[in-house]
Order: structure tokens, then C-alpha cells, then sequence
């Protein structure tokens, strides 16, 4: 089998399980399974989503909800590296700032609601907090992991040859944790969109977790699915460009090679 072949085998069956899932939505309200006051069939759904996309309050509430993802994760993933590489290589940081980070790490970000509506209200600044906080961790574990990767005969290899401090890291720290790094920037891609939308839905920054909780207190019940289902597609874009861009910056990586050609 080409690699396209198993492409399109793989599209195929993508497609097959979204059509049974579409009839399945379709047939349960109709038969009287469910209620279709709250669960309208799918043909409602998506006629209220094309209503939807035709509309500039959508487009609107997605660029917020894309903004202050992109500027969480940005903010995350910059923090994330310099503190992991830093950690990972000066001798006994890891050992003093293990209990802090294990302390830290499994608090969980909606706990942080109450402080960010106390700070910011619903702002953009309130999205910000949760978001950066979540995927900062995802992110920092992966980098420990990956410096504490390399090879520690190579390090005093390099060392002895006088390499500096910024060289060793450079040519020595990155490459071998840069497959960790991006397995974390993966991890962190997906946390920082639900982080995201939940800030909006529940402390009311602009967004669309905010329409969502407006349709939800209007009663426009097809139109929460809808919206949900927006959420949903944003969601597999935004793993599908990470996951690309990672292939795209481990091309060299022998795992990732051997996908390719599979």
C-alpha cells in the first residue's frame, strides 16, 4: 500500500465514522430516544451552523477565542523552554525545584477561575492565566525530560573540548530534547484551546465559549450544538497544524521518518 493509499483508506474511514455518527444524532430525537428539545437532530444542527457561518458575530468570538490561545500557548511555551533547559542543566536545580514543580504541576487550572475573575474579571488577561498556566506544565515536564535525555558522556565531551555554555546547549541540549519539546508543544496545543473555551464559557471572556453560554441561557439549544461543533473542528485544525509542524522540524528524526514512509 502507497503512503496515499493509506491516506485515503484512513480519510475513508474518518468520513464512514462521522456519517454513522451524523445518523445516529439524526435518528435518536426522531425515534423519541431523547428529547429534541435538547437534543435537536443533526440536519438542525448543521443548518444552524451554516446560519452561523454566515454570520460576523461567529467569526468574531473565533478570533478572540484563537487570540488568546495563541498568545497563552506563545507566552507557555517560551516560559516552558528557557526554565526546563536551565533546570535541566545546571547542576542540582532540578533536585532543589522538583518538590516545587511536583507541587504545583497537578493543581488544576479551572481552580484557578475564582483568582482570575478576582484579577482581570472577563478579560482577555482572565483566559490568559488559565491558559498559560495549564500548558506550561505540559510543556516544562517534556523539556526536563528531554535535557535529562542527552547522552552525559557526550555533555563532558563537549565540555573538555571548551565548548561554551550557549554552544553545548545549542548543538548538544536542543537537538536531543527537541523531540520531547515538540511532543510537549502537541500536548500543550490541545490543553491551551480547552483552556481557552472553558475561561470563556465559565468567567465570560469574549469568545466562543461566551456564545456558547449565551445560546445556553437564551434557550437556542441547536445553536450550542452548533457552536460546540465549531469548537470541535477548531480543535482537530489546531492538532492537525501542530502535528504538522512537528513532522515539518523532526524531519531528521528517524521515528518521524519511518511514519513518513509508512
Amino acid at each position: 500500500m502507497t503512503r496515499r493509499d493509506g491516506w485515503l483508506s484512513r480519510l475513508g474511514y474518518g468520513a464512514a465514522g462521522l456519517g454513522g455518527l451524523l445518523l445516529l444524532i439524526e435518528a435518536v430525537p426522531r425515534l423519541g430516544l431523547v428529547d429534541g428539545r435538547f437534543l435537536p437532530p443533526a440536519s438542525e444542527i448543521l443548518a444552524t451552523l451554516a446560519t452561523q457561518l454566515g454570520t460576523p458575530e461567529l467569526w468574531v468570538a473565533l478570533g478572540e477565542t484563537l487570540r488568546g490561545w495563541a498568545i497563552g500557548l506563545a507566552l507557555a511555551f517560551g516560559a516552558a523552554v528557557v526554565l526546563g533547559v536551565v533546570i535541566g542543566i545546571v547542576p542540582g536545580l532540578r533536585a532543589l525545584t522538583n518538590s516545587t514543580v511536583e507541587f504545583l504541576r497537578p493543581i488544576p487550572s479551572v481552580a484557578l477561575v475564582p483568582l482570575a475573575t478576582l484579577l482581570f474579571g472577563p478579560s482577555l488577561g482572565s483566559t490568559l492565566m488559565l491558559v498559560v498556566y495549564a500548558a506550561f506544565w505540559q510543556v516544562l515536564i517534556q523539556v526536563l525530560y528531554g535535557v535529562a535525555a542527552v547522552d552525559p558522556v557526550a555533555f563532558d565531551t563537549a565540555r573538555s573540548y571548551g565548548l561554551s555554555a550557549w554552544s553545548r546547549v545549542r548543538h548538544l541540549v536542543w537537538p536531543s530534547a527537541l523531540p520531547y519539546v515538540m511532543t510537549g508543544l502537541r500536548l500543550a496545543a490541545a490543553v491551551a484551546f480547552i483552556l481557552a473555551v472553558t475561561a470563556e464559557l465559565v468567567i465570560g471572556s469574549p469568545g466562543l465559549g461566551a456564545e456558547i453560554q449565551v445560546a445556553q441561557s437564551s434557550g437556542a439549544v441547536s445553536s450550542v450544538y452548533a457552536l460546540i461543533v465549531v469548537a470541535g473542528l477548531v480543535g482537530i485544525a489546531v492538532n492537525a497544524a501542530v502535528r504538522l509542524l512537528e513532522r515539518r522540524v523532526l524531519a531528521w528524526h528517524p521515528a518521524v521518518r519511518s511514519e513518513v514512509a509508512a
